[in-house]
């Protein structure tokens, strides 16, 4: 190692440093959500309070800026409001009146791509075109947004900003090329044919919502749905779908989108999935939905990055977006699939694994499995494949192979909060007891800057009291979501043996980070990310600790994808490996270098 890089390694880990909010936390970049009313029009429904409430559920995705754009009628201005800061502090009552719409988008933000503290970046992203007002938001970002950019410089297009967001409501406004406009109407023209005699596209007549449905519904799973499959198209519908697919064909990933033009709303998934996106219906709290059946008394749709928005603005998931899916939400009328782009030939889908791990909120459904439960999953693997075993050596992961402990005195513990289901997983399978030895402060914000070492040293403290009766004299098993500097944990594990701790042994329920992240994860470069530097047993005697072991990247693949096959099994067991492995993917590139497309920078 380089006289440099050690010098560049020594204040990465520097123990001393404060703790500052973003620094060693991982952050996503944004969460979008949208609502459309039922019924008749205007409608007595609060859009524009429940967009908000959906961007308050969602608020651990973006803290810098949050804006909602409401619609009434087309021939109408939207209303617009955006700000920075939290949902909380961007909206009161006043600006709510302004807001009034029968549908309405929202956004809340954390940029990896166009600077902060920026007014001009907070969706949603309104412009005006021929064929009418677009709003959008979007979570994710573009992997090839350079040369997106250069190409609608070369259109003449101005652009006001350097987010990749700015690149995707220019991009739904060019005109698409013919090949687009004559594909889709012909496609359209044919699903229609073949839908004409579905007894499931009859229309409810008690309501008026139109019982429309999926691609799936009209293709077998050992089918290869049709990449532009249509239903029930008007032309004027085709002509914007056209404009999606033009996008879609000019930027591979990463994007879901909420887009809202003609009175209504267009949810899109870029086709390997990697950002979530879900439905939902605004339903009574004794209704039971699920993705087969739909009550008929629905007062409108609402569309989320992810389902834990849903339960305070008393909506029931419906189902997840697919991958390369554009469905289109319009009153009185069930969610219907315009198209599906189709990945590249053989390529499976690439959900970003790390929503399972950190970013997701533990009480949402993704995949048809709660994160809670796979973090849960994630500790007892983690139990299996690194144990601290009583008076056992470096090959059970204790550096002191002298140590021995009685059964009472190791306990396994959280770094609170997104840890604590893996601590508890581990903790179950290790057969141990759970102390949770931290209380967190959640009301401190970015630490100032110290002028004495003993006063730095303290900063840590102001986030993370210790609960010293819990663990004096004993070792602990602490477990954390993930490293990627090291400064928190050393932190933490100085804190703990100051305040009684006999040795702390870290485990991590994910695997170390070696890669960059360009779809919307602010992971940072490789020369900032201490497992490119360090070994695990290196880091651990770094630290303090008396050991350290991550996650497998295979372990972390079990973890996640077990339940997902199980469902898969439980609705055919005669479930082909080669279907269900188009089925199932996850994004692993931040721990394997393995994109899920060519990189040209």
């Amino acid at each position: 190692m380089s006289e440099k890089l050690s010098e560049k390694l020594k204040a990465m880990l520097n123990l001393d440093n404060d703790i500052e909010d973003g620094l060693e936390m991982l952050q996503d970049k944004c969460g979008i959500f949208g609502c459309i009313a039922n019924g008749e029009w205007p409608t007595p429904l609060d859009v524009a309070h429940i967009v908000c409430l959906g961007l308050v559920g969602l608020q651990h995705r973006g803290q810098e800026s949050a804006g909602i754009v409401t619609s009434k009628w087309t021939h109408e201005p939207f209303s617009v409001h955006r700000g920075m800061g939290l949902v909380s502090q961007v909206f009161n009552e006043p600006i709510m009146m302004t807001l009034k719409g029968n549908l309405g988008i929202g956004h809340t933000r954390y940029s990896t791509m166009g600077g902060a503290d920026n007014a001009q970046l907070a969706q949603p992203f309104v412009v005006h075109t021929a064929y009418g007002t677009i709003a959008m938001a979007h979570n994710g970002e573009l992997v090839n947004s350079q040369a997106l950019r250069e190409r609608i410089l070369r259109n003449g297009v101005g652009l006001t900003t350097g987010s990749d967001s700015e690149l995707i409501t220019q991009a739904l406004s060019m005109e698409p090329p013919q090949q687009f406009k004559q594909f889709n109407f012909e496609r359209s023209n044919s699903m229609n044919s073949m839908q004409s005699s579905c007894d499931k596209c009859a229309t409810n007549s008690q309501n008026g919502i139109t019982n429309g449905h999926s691609e799936e519904h009209h293709s077998s799973k050992n089918t290869t749905v049709n990449p532009y499959a249509q239903h029930h198209m008007s032309q004027r519908d085709s002509d914007f779908v056209a404009r999606i697919l033009h996008l879609m064909s000019l930027t591979p990933l990463s994007y879901s989108l909420i887009v809202m033009w003609d009175e209504c709303i267009y949810a899109i998934r870029d086709p390997f999935g990697n950002r979530p996106l879900c439905l939902g219906a605004l339903v009574s709290s004794t209704t039971q939905i699920n993705s087969s059946t739909l009550p008929s008394n629905v007062d409108g749709w609402v569309v989320s990055s992810e389902s834990c928005s849903f339960p305070s603005v008393c909506a029931k998931l419906y189902r997840d977006v697919m991958p390369g899916e554009i469905i289109k939400l319009e009153k009185n009328r069930k969610p219907k699939t315009l198209a599906i782009v189709p990945r590249p030939e053989a390529a499976p889908p690439a959900f970003c694994i790390f929503e399972y791990v950190y970013f997701a909120r533990p009480d949402s459904m993704m995949e048809g499995q709660m994160v809670y439960s796979v973090r849960q999953k994630c500790g007892r693997q983690l139990a299996i494949e690194a144990p601290v075993a009583l008076g056992e050596g470096p090959s059970n992961g204790i550096t002191n192979g002298e140590t021995s402990f009685a059964s009472s005195d190791l306990i396994v513990a959280p770094v609170p909060e997104t840890s604590i289901p893996a601590a508890l997983g581990y903790a179950q399978q290790a057969n141990l007891p759970y102390v949770e030895v931290f209380c967190k402060n959640r009301y401190v914000g970015r630490s100032f800057i110290q002028p004495s070492i003993k006063l730095r040293r303290l900063a840590v403290a102001k986030k993370f009291g210790p609960l010293s009766q819990n663990f004096i004299g004993k070792s602990i098993i602490l477990i954390d979501d993930s490293i990627v500097r090291g400064t928190t944990i050393g932190q933490l594990i100085r804190l703990l043996k100051d305040a009684g701790a006999k040795e702390v042994h870290i485990r991590i329920a994910s695997p170390p980070l070696h890669f960059p992240c360009y779809m919307g994860i602010n992971i940072p470069t490789k020369e900032e990310l201490v497992a490119n530097h360090l070994k695990a047993e290196q880091l651990a005697q770094t630290l303090g600790a008396a050991s350290l072991v991550y996650l497998s990247v295979d372990g972390l693949k079990k973890s996640v994808q077990s339940g997902i096959k199980e469902q898969l099994l439980k609705e055919d067991p005669n479930y082909e490996e080669d279907v269900m492995a188009e089925r199932i993917g996850h994004c692993t590139a931040c721990l394997t270098g393995q994109y899920p497309v060519k990189l040209n920078f």
